[in-house]
């Protein structure tokens, strides 16, 4: 084993992926590109290593494969931004899922998906590229997650759901077999939604409700 890999982004949710690739073992050295002035400390351990600048270097470096650790809540454009930077370069972008979580083998997961822990992804399902799937989400049989859209901790998807692209599902929201949510909405916390919701709009409650146009 001689992979190495970068993770775009030293926040929080950093820290959520660093912890589940620290239990995997699959690399052989992991560096954290974080803001200029940050170059030289360390995440968990795990040293920045460089900024968004010296992304090409470090690829003729070794680093072949890189992930993006910049969390999303509404507004994925960073995200998708450096997602395609690195596929530009010519980084492999991995799946990376948490040891704890369950994965259907009849599911299809696209590249840079994080699964987080104790997050149950069942048979049908298909994750699209660059979402995120935080703790103890359940996405059901036959669901489909659009690119980029963040299924926060604790969410549930009943089957066949879909969600459109760049859309935020709030921690503990709860949504109906066959809804179909759509691209760029954020669904409030804790919401139960029931019917379809359209895109570009903010909603929440129980039942949930479209309360305004993004």
């Amino acid at each position: 084993m001689n992979k190495k890999l970068l993770l775009i982004g030293g926040g929080g949710h950093c820290k959520s992926v660093l912890d589940c690739l620290l239990d995997l073992k699959t690399y052989s050295e992991i560096g954290i590109i974080d803001q200029k002035e940050a170059i030289g400390k360390t995440v968990m351990g795990v040293p920045i290593v460089g900024c968004d600048e010296d992304l090409e270097s470090l690829f003729s470096q070794g680093y072949t494969s890189a992930f993006v650790t910049v969390g999303s809540i509404g507004n994925p454009s960073l995200r998708i931004k450096l997602f395609n930077l690195i596929r530009e370069i010519g980084y492999e972008i991995p799946v990376i899922s948490d040891p704890s979580a369950t994965v259907s083998a009849h599911a299809q997961i696209e590249a840079g998906v994080f699964i987080g822990k104790q997050s149950i992804v069942n048979a049908g399902a298909r994750i699209e590229k660059g979402a995120i799937l935080n703790t103890g989400c359940i996405i059901e049989h036959d669901c489909r997650v659009g690119a980029f859209s963040h299924i926060s901790p604790g969410a549930v998807l009943s089957g066949e759901v879909i969600i459109g692209k760049n859309t935020h599902i709030g921690a503990n929201a709860t949504v109906r077999q066959q809804v179909h949510i759509g691209s760029d909405s954020i669904i409030g916390m804790a919401s139960v939604v029931l019917e379809n919701i359209g895109s570009h709009v903010m909603a929440y409650g129980n039942p949930c409700k479209e309360v305004k146009k993004l």
